[in-house]
Parts: C-alpha cells; sequence; structure tokens
C-alpha cells in the first residue's frame, strides 16, 4: 500500500487479497456451532492473515471490526494499515457456493429505491438491496472480542456489538489524521455488488472530527441497479474508482450481459457450452425481467484474460458439468489473485480421501489431505468426531469414528475454514462402501480401449458404464481399482462434441457412482462405434 496520502492504484493486488480474506471460515461447522464461535473461528482466521507478511497486503494490516449477518449469509470485516499511510478497508464477503446457484437465488426481477441514495429514482434489486441492508446493519458479535485501535492512535477498543458505520467511525476518531485516511470499499463476486452500494452509502455520512476520502474498487461484481444507480455511484467523488473483471467470469455479466456466456468458451480451449447450459444460461436472464441492469463505468474499468490464456485444464469438454466447473474456476479469488500478480491466500483444509469407507463407530481410519492444523477439528457428517490426532505436516488425520448412521461426509474445519464434501470423504456406517469413481486413464481413446477406473466401492460382479453403454472386459483388481475396455459407440455426428464426452460409471449392487468431470472419457474421432478393437 502507498505511504503517500494518495493512494496507488497498483494496490489492486492488495484490496483483491483483502477481499479473498473475507470469505474466511463462510460456513459454519458441519456439526452445528454457535455463531459467537463461528464469527471467533473466521477472526482469528482473518485476523493470522492480514498478519501473514508473504501475502501481498504484507503483514501490516489489524483488523478491528468484524460483522457477521444472523442467517450467516453476509460479513463484513474492518482493518486499518499499521504502515503508516493510515489506510482502512471495509471487506465485503462474496459468493460461497457455486456462481450459477447464486445468481438463480439472487432475486432480480423486482427493484426497489436505493433509500441510502437520496433519491427514488435511484434503483437496485430486491435480492441487492436485502443483501446490502444485512452488511450495513449488522453488528458484531457479543462473546467475541473487540479489536483496538492500535498503533498510530489512542488504544481505544471498539465496542464488540457496534455496528459497521459506528466501527468505522471510532477508528477513525483515533486514527492520525495526517496522512488524511482513506477508506477503501472493496469485495468480490457479491461482496463486490454489495461493496458498490455500501461505498455510496458510507459516501453520504457525516465523518467528523476526521472526513476520510473513499476508494471504490471491486473484483468480480454483478450488476446492483438500473441506469440511474449506475450514474449515482459513477458521479460521487472517488479517490480511486475501479472495476476489476475476468473476460471470462460469467458473474460481471449479471445482469447486464449474461447472454454472452453462451458463446463460451472459445476453441480450441472449451468447454463450449452445451445446449443444456445455453437454456440454464437463457432461464436465468430472465430471472431480470424487463429490468434494464448496468454496470458503474468506473474510471478505470480494467478487464484480464481477454485471450482466454488462463483456464483450468481439468475441464475443456463440452459438458454441462465442465462448463459449470470452469465458470466456479473463472470466478473464484484463486483465479482473480493469480490474474493480478498477487500471491494466494492459505486455503482452508481440503480432505482428498479416508483409508476406510466403510465401518460402524469406534473404527479407526486415517484422513488423507493438506492444510490440516493443530486447531482442526473433525465431523462425521452432523456428528462431531471427539478422538483424533494429526501429523505435524498438516496431511493426514487419525480418527476414531464417532457413533452414526447412514452415510455421511467426512470434514475438517480450522479457522481459515471447513474443507468442501467430496465424493472419495463419504462414509457409510454399516456398509456397503459408497461407489465412486475418481479418475478413468486414460481419460480419452477409441472404442475398445482398455481405460483404469480409480475409486472406491468396487465389488466382484461390478457394472462399468460409458453412458449408456456396458463396457467390456470388466475386471475388478481391488476395491479402488477396475479395468475395463470402452464399448463401441455411435456419435451423433449433428452434436458430435456433445456426444463424443461420457461420463464412466460403476453400479455395484443398487448403488452407482455420481457423476462429475473427473469421470470423463472422450471418444477420438467421428467413427468411434465403427473400429474393431485395438
Amino acid at each position: 500500500m502507498a505511504t503517500s496520502a494518495q493512494p496507488d492504484p497498483s494496490t489492486a493486488p492488495v484490496l483483491m487479497t483483502l477481499a479473498a480474506i473475507a470469505a474466511t471460515a463462510a460456513v459454519p461447522r458441519p456439526s452445528g456451532e454457535p455463531r459467537a464461535e463461528q464469527a471467533l473461528r473466521a477472526r482469528a482466521g482473518i485476523a493470522s492473515q492480514l498478519q501473514d507478511p508473504t501475502l501481498a497486503t504484507g503483514g501490516t494490516w489489524q483488523l478491528k471490526w468484524l460483522g457477521l449477518s444472523p442467517d450467516n449469509a453476509n460479513l463484513a470485516y474492518i482493518a486499518w494499515n499499521s504502515d503508516g499511510s493510515n489506510q482502512i478497508v471495509v471487506a465485503v464477503r462474496g459468493t460461497v457456493s457455486q456462481p450459477l446457484d447464486t445468481m438463480e437465488d439472487l432475486d432480480v426481477g423486482t427493484v426497489v429505491p436505493f433509500t441510502a441514495g437520496g433519491s427514488a429514482d435511484i434503483a437496485v434489486s430486491t435480492g441487492a438491496m436485502a443483501a446490502f441492508t444485512q452488511v450495513a446493519t449488522a453488528r458484531g458479535i457479543t462473546g467475541v472480542p473487540a479489536a483496538r485501535a492500535g498503533a498510530g492512535g489512542p488504544d481505544a477498543a471498539i465496542p464488540v456489538d457496534a455496528t459497521l458505520t459506528q466501527a468505522l467511525a471510532l477508528l477513525l476518531a483515533v486514527v492520525p489524521s495526517s496522512p488524511r485516511p482513506t477508506v477503501h470499499v472493496t469485495g468480490h463476486s457479491l461482496g463486490g455488488c454489495v461493496a458498490t452500494m455500501l461505498a455510496a452509502y458510507l459516501q453520504t455520512q457525516t465523518w467528523t472530527p476526521n472526513p476520510p476520502r473513499f476508494a471504490l474498487v471491486t473484483f468480480a461484481a454483478p450488476t446492483a441497479g438500473l441506469q440511474g444507480f449506475a450514474d449515482h455511484v459513477d458521479g460521487l467523488d472517488w479517490i480511486v474508482h475501479e472495476r476489476h473483471v475476468n473476460a471470462y467470469d460469467v458473474v460481471p455479466l449479471a445482469w447486464s450481459d449474461l447472454l454472452e456466456a453462451r458463446k463460451w468458451y472459445p476453441h480450441p480451449q472449451g468447454p463450449a457450452a452445451t445446449d443444456g447450459v445455453k437454456l440454464l444460461l437463457t432461464e436465468i436472464n430472465l430471472l431480470k425481467k424487463d429490468n434494464v441492469y448496468v454496470q458503474p463505468l468506473a474510471d478505470s474499468a480494467i478487464t484480464w484474460n481477454p485471450s482466454y490464456n488462463w483456464y483450468d485444464t481439468l475441464y475443456i469438454n463440452k459438458t454441462t458439468a465442465d462448463f459449470t466447473a470452469q465458470v466456479a474456476f473463472q470466478h473464484s479469488n484463486f483465479s482473480y489473485l493469480h490474474l493480478l500478480g498477487a500471491p494466494q491466500v492459505p486455503p482452508g483444509p481440503v480432505v482428498t480421501g479416508l483409508s476406510r469407507t466403510a465401518g460402524e463407530g469406534g473404527a479407526q481410519l486415517t484422513i488423507d489431505g493438506r492444510g490440516f492444523t493443530s486447531d482442526s477439528v473433525v465431523d462425521f457428517g452432523p456428528v462431531p468426531c471427539t478422538d483424533f490426532v494429526h501429523d505435524l505436516e498438516g496431511t493426514w488425520i487419525r480418527a476414531v469414528v464417532p457413533d452414526g448412521v447412514g452415510i455421511v461426509d467426512v470434514r475438517v474445519t480450522n479457522r481459515l475454514g471447513t474443507s468442501p464434501a467430496v465424493p472419495l470423504g463419504r462414509f457409510a456406517y454399516g456398509g456397503p462402501a459408497p461407489v465412486v469413481v475418481s479418475s478413468v486413464s486414460p481419460n480419452h481413446g477409441t472404442a475398445f480401449k482398455k481405460v483404469t477406473i480409480e475409486g472406491s466401492g468396487f465389488a466382484s460382479g461390478a457394472a462399468v458404464r460409458f453412458k449408456d453403454d456396458l463396457a467390456q472386459d470388466v475386471n475388478v483388481e481391488s476395491p479402488t481399482v477396475i479395468t475395463a475396455k470402452a464399448p463401441p459407440r455411435l456419435l451423433d455426428e449433428s452434436n458430435a462434441d456433445e456426444s463424443k464426452t461420457v461420463d464412466v460409471t460403476v453400479t455395484v449392487g443398487v448403488a452407482t457412482s455420481p457423476t462429475a468431470p473427473v469421470d470423463e472419457f472422450t471418444y477420438d474421432g467421428l467413427s468411434a462405434g465403427r473400429g474393431g478393437p485395438s
């Protein structure tokens, strides 16, 4: 961050890092935890990352306030830079679920006046207004220790139950007046949308005796409102106003140009949109009805990745699963930090597999993964595990299975977050083990190509299908490995791209593996079903 009074626009990597840090501990522990405990976990994780000198933020930022909405839908925090630049950030948490699902959930069919803008002609979507209201009225949570102003001003505490504006006013009252403080309002995804509204609102407040200048910098933000709102934001006095967009991120196109994504992703990288994807995007776009949404112009609207040089090579086939996975990748904090040249924010824990995927309470197993820390806890679905140890390298946890029932996701939680549910992390009480395909190798070839299928829950008599066609020469080598030959497949030449990539599934008894991009097999050429064994 610049040390002069004038913020440096090149600080986008710093602000994107601050926006990404807002996603810390975004979901409650799967077995449940009081809201104050989750907030305490988020505070610890955010504070530790702000102090990390290896990040773009340089380790000089101090957490001053954190608010979490009652339904856990929105989080915001305030931090101050102690490097002498007198910079303050208000960071709003963004999307924590699949981007397309999030867009479907937003109420954009109706608009309401943005009352914080001072005019009935300034309209925003009902969903954006609801999110803004939650952030603007959020209070710090009782039971979470208060932050202090720290170096550069009196050591005055911010009350734990202060609202965001109250906390900001108290902080401004104790930080230096020279250089003049600058408040950066930022966020990624939905956080960027809310940040646009929140920054405009904060500009209308009276800040005495130490009035700040305001900067608005957003990343991957969808559109909040109509033309009047865009004009209102563009007309405010910003010391910096930047909007950063990945050219191949769907979310910023909502709700002004969403149908453009039906042309994605470009050849030869892919994945091209399937008919199902095009229909989905059309249906999502219809949610806005006749409302014409307009993005603020910003002083600097910066587009990254215009030539589509940055993409996930795992998701390139013309399937709906690959397209939605690529959407998530292009929209992620990870991608925006990469495109901005910023070091990656430490990820939360990740579970990659279990040493056994079926059994009873009291059994012992090893959880493999990464990012396991000394404060990590383990849940078997809704049941907390109370007997476990982890290694110093953070790659495994040995646990005693708690009593339970059914098929559950084994997940690990620490101050950075909760591991996502993964197919190889499922445990079945009483068995049989869940049937999962984790890879197909090679993942392309002609008919009769021998492939190795890895996963779990495989057993004698397993049936292997390439979409609807039964594989040949199936050999169950172990509970985790099957070999088989791809069956002949006549491709639909009118829709060849969509018909040549298929899911490989394994059925054991009545259980069939779920489909995912990792189980895909692509037939080479248009004559995949017409040749002989090879």
